[in-house]
């Protein structure tokens, strides 16, 4: 009967997520949430004002294995996004598929995380005002398995389906990077052409998941185990960039914007990394 009901309420509930699902304060202030911040610790930074007049994509960068900046900054208000962003609703995107899931689903709505569909990500940057913004792993899985200690790479150069969205709802492209984000696990990587790397893709080509091998700390601090290592995660939130509304932009408008985004995330990686632990001589690169 549980099984009956779950699938009677979702058939009802269908759209809900869609729509910006049934943001909770209350779980986005649990202090499991403050626990979760200060174990790495994770913080975020403001480069400049988002106003409220306007609505945002932002792209979150590195994807990580987890994404745990991104998680911490604009699912939880464990560090003050609607304190340090007055005005802007954050909802944080991921894939679909997990509002399948009873329970889950009411619990990532709770959160204020949306599906990664374009349908949803229109209805909140056209359908409920202004204020609002869109929390973009742009790398997708895909980028999951880049992820590295040392290495700043990004799945990115032919990532330009949220630069069509942007200009067919005219919100401000904003480019933002976790610092640390590829510090907190250690990644086995596999040969091209190898039996294990071709599981891998075909996984991700088929599910649109990731199955990443990798290991941080256990339960001491230079244990083995499957805990993140304890290192600092900075995001740093960076200028916005005008996008004008066209609602059929033709792919020449797409790529000049796609190369203006790409230009002002390196900027804002630049201009950061040495105050947050990462080389000067360390260059981001688009994959």
């Amino acid at each position: 009967m549980l099984s009956v009901f779950f699938l009677a309420w979702q058939a009802y509930d269908w759209k809900t997520p869609r729509h910006g699902g049934r943001r909770s304060d209350w779980v986005r202030n649990w202090t499991l949430w403050k626990y979760f911040r200060d174990y790495f610790p994770i913080k975020l930074v403001k480069t400049c004002e988002l106003s409220p007049s306007h609505n945002y994509i932002i792209g979150s960068h590195p994807h990580g294995i987890f994404s745990q900046g991104a998680f911490c900054n604009f699912a939880t208000e464990a560090t003050g996004v609607a304190q340090i962003f007055p005005g802007i609703v954050p909802s944080l995107i991921t894939l679909e598929r997990f509002f399948l899931f009873p329970i889950v689903r009411e619990f990532l709505m709770a959160k204020g995380i949306c599906p990664a569909s374009p349908s949803a990500m229109k209805h909140l940057l056209t359908e409920r005002g202004s204020g609002n913004a869109v929390i973009l792993m742009v790398g997708g899985a895909a980028e999951a398995l880049l992820a590295q200690p040392g290495k700043a790479t990004l799945f990115l150069k032919n990532r330009k389906g949220f630069v069509r969205l942007a200009l067919q709802t005219g919100a401000y492209l904003v480019p933002s990077y976790s610092f640390g984000e590829n510090e907190t696990f250690n990644q086995k990587f596999f040969p091209d052409g190898s039996w294990l790397s071709f599981i891998q893709r075909k996984i991700k080509a088929t599910l649109g998941i990731t199955i990443c091998v990798f290991y941080g700390q256990g339960f001491t601090r230079h244990s083995w185990g499957f805990l993140p290592l304890r290192q600092p995660i900075t995001t740093v939130v960076g200028e916005p960039l005008p996008i004008p509304n066209v609602e059929e932009p033709c792919q020449e408008m797409v790529d000049r914007y796609h190369a203006l985004y790409l230009k002002a995330l390196r900027e804002l990686f630049d201009e950061h990394k040495a105050k947050y632990g990462i080389s000067e001589t360390q260059e981001l690169v688009f994959s």
